[in-house]
This record gives structure tokens, C-alpha cells and sequence, in this order.
């Protein structure tokens, strides 16, 4: 089964991916009273979708400036289901087996994580999506040894050769991009995403991840 977390509708959609994976910042704060909704209408005319499922979380931008808009969140979140893209909002979906658990965004007034993970079935397979990498190190996970696919950081946007990249918009700086190996177990994946907070990026090229997930034998 091939899971993808990305968002270029062209390039994710010839992998042929059976699950779609958005971990949030469908659009950009801008001001505080408006969001680019006409724009985005139009994107999700051509996203990428899953043949079993498409699902998708929240991050910080989709709650506006300071991430504190509920209400431009709720409306976004209808936005995504009128084109069939499944939000999880600290809960979960099953997926031919596979338990997907998606918690809120970090920031946003729905951070709700322990509600998320009360979802954690330890006779299934479970992948959480968690847009900010830092609540990986928050006491919430109890005994999940499994994987946790996040995004958040844009893998810092410019980063000089052979030094770590150093605008990071999380507290953790060792979460900056790629694969992590946590503590009891977890292995963490923060995605490099296609999009920016600032309209430049160096050195850090955007990306689509493909997992391939097998039966245990």
C-alpha cells in the first residue's frame, strides 16, 4: 500500500497512491479578516487524492494570524470535505487495517491531543499525522511505538551548505526535517512541504515522500 504526503496534484497523482496524506497549512495566514478560500477552491479542483482515502489535518496557518481564527478554520475544514478530503480533528479513520490518527494543530484552539490518541488501537496498525513535530515531545503518547508523519517546519527554507538550517518555527531544533528516531519506539518524518512563509527557498528543496506500508509477517 503507498501512502504519500504532499501536495502537487500531477507529479503524487502518477505514483498511483492508494492514501493521500495532508498534514495541514493549506493556505497562508495573509490578514487577519481574510483568507485566500477562491484560491484554494480552485487548487482542490486538481488535488491529489488516494484511491482509498484522502486525509488531511490542520496546521497553524489554516487557523490565521496567531493561529486563533476557529471559525476561518471551520470554514476551511467544509471547504476540504466538498472535495472529499477527509479531516481529522483529533480523531481517527480506518483504512483497510490501517488506523490513521490525526491531531489538531498545536497552536490552534482544538488542540485536544490525549482526545486524539484515546483513538490508538494496539491491535492495528496506527500512523499519526501531527502537523508541529513539537508535540512529539509533549507526554501524551502513552506506549505508541509507531510512525508519526508531520510538516510545519518547510525544513527551515534556507539552509547554507553544511550548516543546519536555522529559521526553524518550533522550540525542538533538531526537528527540522526528514526521518527522526524518538523515544519508546516512535519514528518521526517531517515533511519539507512545496509551499513558504517567506517566498524564497535555499538549499532546501521542496518534496513528495512515498511510504510503502507492508503486512507484518
Amino acid at each position: 500500500m503507498k501512502t504519500i504526503l504532499s501536495a502537487n496534484s500531477k507529479k503524487s497523482n502518477a505514483f498511483g497512491p492508494d492514501i493521500m496524506v495532508y498534514t495541514g497549512d493549506f493556505i497562508s495566514p495573509v490578514r487577519v479578516n481574510q483568507a485566500p478560500f477562491d484560491q484554494l477552491e480552485k487548487a482542490l479542483q486538481h488535488a491529489a487524492r488516494g484511491k482509498l482515502a484522502t486525509v488531511a489535518i490542520l496546521g497553524n496557518h489554516d487557523y490565521g494570524i496567531l493561529a486563533r481564527n476557529a471559525q476561518r478554520a471551520d470554514s476551511l475544514v467544509a471547504l476540504l470535505k466538498k472535495h472529499a478530503i477527509t479531516v481529522l480533528r483529533n480523531d481517527n479513520l480506518h483504512i483497510q487495517g490501517l488506523n490513521v490518527i490525526g491531531i489538531d494543530d498545536y497552536w490552534g484552539r482544538n488542540f485536544y491531543p490525549k482526545v486524539a490518541m484515546d483513538k490508538y488501537h494496539k491491535d492495528m496498525a496506527n500512523l499519526v499525522l501531527c502537523h508541529n513535530p513539537d508535540v512529539c515531545d509533549l507526554d501524551i503518547w502513552g506506549d505508541y511505538d509507531g510512525w508519526i508523519l508531520s510538516g510545519h517546519t518547510h525544513g527551515g527554507q534556507v539552509r547554507f551548505p553544511f550548516q543546519k538550517a536555522t529559521r526553524l518555527p518550533v522550540e525542538n531544533k533538531s526537528y527540522d526535517e526528514g526521518l527522526k528516531h524518538l523515544t519508546n519506539g516512535r519514528t518521526l518524518y517531517i515533511n519539507k512541504g512545496l509551499g513558504h512563509s517567506i517566498r524564497v527557498r535555499w538549499n532546501v528543496r521542496p518534496e513528495i515522500t512515498v511510504f510503502t506500508l507492508k503486512r507484518k509477517e
